[in-house]
């Protein structure tokens, strides 16, 4: 009987072996374990954004589609803004943003590596408005430019393929490797609903996404709002030491926590 070593000692292996070290989250400085090349995350990205655009129905409505567009356009010149002034433009190199809705019922958004966003028409009743859609957008963004999608999937590389290469994986175990991918970025799954350690995620993701709609030009405070309106929609949830996600509560407590931070880069559109 073969035994695959420790989990940590893979890592650790593959740190050591390929010359790879953890990277900090920009703004919040949270050490994060990334073993996937940004070269093969955006190749990948790139690929499974065109599948999916290729398998799904684009949106018909042009007033919708325009203001996810509209949207993405203010939140990625404040996500450029943000990585210049801190010295860190050169974290982009190789984004090639994209935003587009699809026809689904889904309550779901996300963004891959690269600036790759969809927008399902599910979530547009909850977010009401063009600010309800940058809440959501520079929070999904907020997930791309933190690399939590590639941090997911270095995990889901090590403990479940052994610490495989992206490459390998890929080539080796196609359809496994695709549907980790797909899980480690949300597609597909319901708005909220992603693997483990994605409670720490979620509450970077929407301290992030504050300072990004904020720079864009919308008022951060609406995000208290849209979260309150996610809550609204009901459902069993389980207790928030069960979950991988900050229950409600804890979600809006901490939100208004970091308002007075957005604020400090807030200033609103003519």
């Amino acid at each position: 009987m073969t035994l695959r070593p420790p989990v940590i000692v893979i890592a650790i292996v593959l740190i050591t072996g390929f010359g790879l070290s953890c990277s900090s989250v920009p703004l919040t400085g949270r050490s994060q374990l990334n073993i996937i090349p940004d070269s093969e995350v955006m190749a990948m990205s790139y690929q499974q954004y065109d599948q999916f655009l290729n398998e799904n129905k684009l949106s018909s409505n042009a007033e919708q589609t325009a203001m996810i567009k509209r949207t993405g356009a203010r939140i990625q010149a404040s996500v450029e803004a943000f990585f210049r002034e801190r010295g860190l433009a050169e974290e982009l190199n190789g984004y090639d943003w994209e935003f587009n809705l699809i026809e689904s019922d889904q309550v779901n958004a996300w963004c891959m590596p690269g600036g790759k966003v969809v927008f399902y028409t599910g979530i547009l009743p909850i977010c009401q408005d063009e600010l309800g859609v940058a809440v959501v957008m520079g929070h999904e963004v907020a997930h791309a430019v933190a690399e939590h999608g590639a941090e997911r999937m270095s995990h889901s590389l090590i403990a479940q393929l052994g610490g495989t290469a992206l490459a390998v994986a890929v080539r080796n175990e196609p359809a496994e490797t695709q549907a980790l991918w797909m899980g480690a970025f949300g597609v597909g799954a319901q708005y909220g609903v992603m693997l483990p350690f994605s409670r720490s995620h979620e509450s970077e993701a929407d301290h992030i996404g504050l300072i990004f709609m904020a720079m864009a030009g919308y008022d951060p405070t609406a995000a208290v709002s849209f979260w309150e309106r996610m809550a609204a929609q009901g459902g069993q949830k389980p207790p928030e030491f069960m979950s991988t996600h900050p229950s409600d509560e804890t979600r809006i407590a901490e939100i208004r926590q970091h308002l007075p931070e957005a604020l400090t880069h807030y200033i609103p559109s003519p």
